[in-house]
């Protein structure tokens, strides 16, 4: 009979994974990534499936510190330019879909800030910047295609959905680059209402 676990062991498993995560981060690496958030004319977000979630979040807490952000793929995302940054999250970093934009960008004169668990892939190789958040991850046969292969099996292999932590990993580095933000840009928590949505 299979072992079972409460939510709260998956919990704490989960937690205990995040924090060697967080110790396993490089300092230069996450420094060169708030500097590109800093020096930024307009930063883009983007990611596939959980990883594009993330990214939202990510570029709504942007514009709450003042950031001018936008989602790739929205309606209102205007034309990337130079002195623009592109920040990536893909936990391969050889998603095609993403890949292809990537390349896009780096024609028009974009900058790249790849945050990923594969620092050995195409868009790696194409990054200005690129933070490694997680060292391990499941591998599947054939990895540039992984997305659209673990969303059309629904792959599974280890204690968390899809065989990875790389999307919760993510999330919670991202929310500490903005926690981080706010204490360099000396931003407080009324600041940041003043920009929240008034008009749901």
């Amino acid at each position: 009979m299979a072992t079972r676990h409460s939510v709260q062991d998956m919990m704490r498993l989960m937690a205990s994974k995040i924090r060697d995560t967080a110790a396993s981060l490089s300092d230069s690496e996450t420094e060169a990534f708030l500097s590109a958030i800093q020096s930024a004319e307009r930063i883009y977000v983007m990611g596939a499936g959980r990883s594009g979630l993330v990214a939202k979040a990510f570029a709504m807490r942007l514009m709450h510190l003042g950031f001018i952000s936008f989602v790739v793929g929205e309606t209102i995302t205007p034309a990337m330019q130079q002195k623009d940054l592109l920040v990536i999250f893909s936990g391969s970093g050889r998603t095609k879909t993403i890949a292809d934009i990537a390349d896009t960008a780096k024609e028009i004169g974009g900058r790249i800030a790849l945050i990923t668990s594969n620092r050995d892939s195409k868009i790696s190789r194409m990054a200005d910047v690129i933070v490694i958040i997680e060292n391990q991850r499941d591998q599947v046969r054939d990895e540039t295609a992984e997305f659209e292969i673990r969303q059309m099996t629904g792959e599974h292999k280890s204690f968390a959905p899809l065989g990875t932590l790389f999307e919760t990993a993510a999330m919670v580095f991202a929310d500490a680059c903005i926690s981080r933000l706010m204490e360099v840009s000396m931003i407080d928590e009324k600041e940041l209402k003043n920009r929240h949505a008034n008009i749901e």
